[in-house]
């Protein structure tokens, strides 16, 4: 085993048979690690963007957090009901890009899968930015390091999907009960009888001491708006179906129930406290920390539960691996990306999309310097297409098909889909200038990147005859080209597999200023005599340093001949160490680069393993 193969093995785990894919298969429990941690997390950023909103009217405005809250979870409580649907309707994934594609066509499709990968990333970005700035508001003495913190992170969770999602989702099942756990029982404390009400507070109250904005429906709107960032995420278990054990449908519905419930009730706690406390956003302090403070204290509570909070709200970006491959392979299927998306690895995971979702996401935190806040103008509007889309796609659908129950069902999602458009389009207009513009520009641009490759696609199948039963193959006699420097082990192993691939083969060496390169001309051909090999030799001239030009030239006059299929059999040494590659095939590159051009050439490489009998000195 090479040393590469060494350290993927480390890295990924062992390669699984498509027997064991099982194992990689995922409980509705284990689905809240997986699958729901974007959208449990959101509390910690959800809350603090409707009060930051807020806080341009003064603190007269605060407590309009709870009636703002309640009407985002009524939106929940719809996307749950519809995201069952969705799983029901659409049991093999895709989600919001798969109604779309079943009930608008191919492209309003585009469209759903380019916000549905503005998304992913995003969220990967947002949700490592906001863990690490939750660390940072336990212990300021970490704010220089951000950076380095959030691409660590990145680098652990691509790890852990490239080892496949049943495994990454249960490394985070811990983490993840103890924090659902324990938020929900510091919300409780704070509800029956809070401990650190004069704890003092750190940083600057962002509070504008005159108001800079009425208290207007506008306003209202706007907060609200903001406040659907703690929405993101609902969607992620109808794409992902399935990875889930049988029977799939069910489990993926348990999942999407527990998930709606428990992040109501976060959500809902977190309001009430957040009125009854006071709080404030404020400079260097996140407002899910400022409440933890006020309902237990600085105690050791408060640090296990906010380095619980730190890594879980980091490994949410868990969510979008588990989402975004899937949903990749789904739009190579239809043509719109590369094939390449569509393949699994070893252990069975659509390991291209990981390694793009991260290196995506990591220019991403790079380019903000990990600061949470210049992301959220971008966030939610590319998963509130989705949410769009997908309702109104089912409203299509259930008019379609005309189920039992149907008119209630389309009466659900045509709400759905009207509250969720006018959210898109406040948080579009609102937060254009502040980054959103950003998001108006990558989504078009994927979906000319997704209508190019499919043009391709479809101009490609027409040239290969693809569906169309194709003639009788033709039969042509083989000659096989087997460049050769000099007799030797190596010649020998080359002409061997020649003689067993064509009907008739030819060596060739070329000789530059009356020597050949490495030995005379005299010798080379004297060494071929009296070896005999039963090939001919056919000794190139020229007059340059090119060695790779002579045999170019010989075999495109070999190409001629059109009842005969030339093949270049290019014989390559494989040393023991990688390290000593460089030593040898000088002309294996260049010349293979040079002969691929010809689409009517074969080229093939012979390798011949040198395994040294003594350590190398090197």
């Amino acid at each position: 085993m090479s040393n590469y193969e060494k350290v993927r093995r480390a890295v990924t785990g062992r390669a699984l048979s498509a027997k064991e894919a099982s194992q990689e298969q995922i409980t509705p429990v284990e689905g809240l690690s997986a699958l729901s941690l974007d959208a449990l997390t959101s509390v910690a950023y959800g809350p603090e963007a409707i009060l930051i909103v807020l806080a341009a009217a003064g603190a007269s405005s605060l407590h309009l957090i709870l009636p703002i809250t309640i009407a985002i979870i009524v939106l929940l409580i719809i996307l749950v009901i519809s995201y069952r649907q969705v799983i029901d309707a659409y049991p093999h994934g895709g989600g919001a890009y798969a109604v779309t594609r079943d009930n608008f066509g191919s492209q309003a499709s585009k469209l759903a899968g380019a916000a549905l990968i503005v998304d992913y990333t995003l969220t990967v970005a947002v949700s490592i930015a906001a863990g690490v700035g939750q660390l940072t508001s336990s212990f300021p003495s970490t704010a220089p390091y951000t950076v380095p913190m959030c691409l660590a992170i990145l680098l652990i969770i691509t790890a852990l999907n490239l080892r496949g999602l049943g495994e990454g989702a249960r490394a985070l099942l811990i983490p993840t009960l103890v924090f659902i756990v324990g938020l929900l029982a510091i919300i409780a404390i704070g509800l029956i009888h809070p401990l650190g009400l004069h704890t003092t507070q750190t940083g600057r109250s962002l509070v504008a001491t005159h108001s800079v904005e009425a208290i207007t429906i506008l306003l209202v709107l706007k907060a609200f708006s903001a406040g659907c960032s703690a929405l993101t995420g609902v969607e992620a278990i109808a794409n992902g179906v399935p990875l889930f054990k049988e029977p799939r449908v069910v489990r993926a519905k348990r999942t999407e129930l527990m998930l709606g419930l428990i992040l109501a009730s976060m959500l809902l706690g977190l309001a009430v406290l957040s009125n009854k406390f006071h709080i404030q956003p404020r400079t260097n302090q996140t407002v899910l920390s400022q409440i933890m403070v006020d309902a237990v204290g600085r105690h050791w509570a408060y640090y296990v539960v906010s380095l619980t909070i730190t890594l879980v709200l980091a490994l949410a970006a868990n969510t979008s691996f588990g989402g975004l491959p899937v949903l990749t392979s789904l739009l190579s299927r239809d043509n719109y990306l590369p094939h390449l998306f569509g393949v699994r690895d070893s252990r069975l995971v659509f390991g291209n999309g990981v390694w793009v979702l991260a290196v995506a996401s990591g220019i991403l935190l790079v380019a903000v310097s990990g600061n949470t806040n210049e992301l959220i103008p971008l966030f939610a509007i590319g998963v509130f297409i989705g949410f769009t889309l997908s309702q109104s796609g089912l409203v299509v659908h259930w008019r379609r098909t005309r189920e039992q129950g149907w008119t209630r069902r389309a009466a659900i999602n045509g709400v759905g889909a009207l509250i969720t458009a006018a959210a898109t389009l406040i948080f579009l207009f609102s937060k254009f200038l502040e980054g959103a513009w950003v998001v108006v520009v990558i989504v078009p641009l994927l979906i000319l990147l997704f209508t190019r490759i499919e043009r391709y696609y479809n101009r490609a199948n027409k040239e290969l005859g693809a569906g169309v039963i194709p003639q009788m193959p033709d039969r042509k006699r083989t000659l096989v080209v087997v460049p050769v420097t000099r007799v030797s082990r190596l010649t020998q192993h080359a002409l061997s597999e020649a003689l067993s691939l064509g009907d008739e083969v030819l060596a060739v060496t070329v000789v530059f200023d009356g020597e050949l390169v490495g030995l005379p001309q005299d010798d080379i051909e004297r060494q071929w005599r009296d070896w005999h090999p039963g090939v001919p030799l056919r000794v190139l001239h020229t007059d340059y340093s090119s060695i790779v030009q002579p045999i170019v030239r010989l075999v495109d006059e070999l190409r001629e001949r059109k009842d005969r299929q030339v093949v270049v059999l290019i014989p390559v040494v494989i040393p023991e160490k990688l390290r000593y590659r460089l030593l040898h095939n000088q002309v294996d590159l260049a010349l293979a680069t040079e002969l691929r051009r010809r689409p009517d050439v074969v080229v093939a490489r012979v390798p011949m393993p040198i395994l040294p009998s003594e350590p190398a000195d090197l």
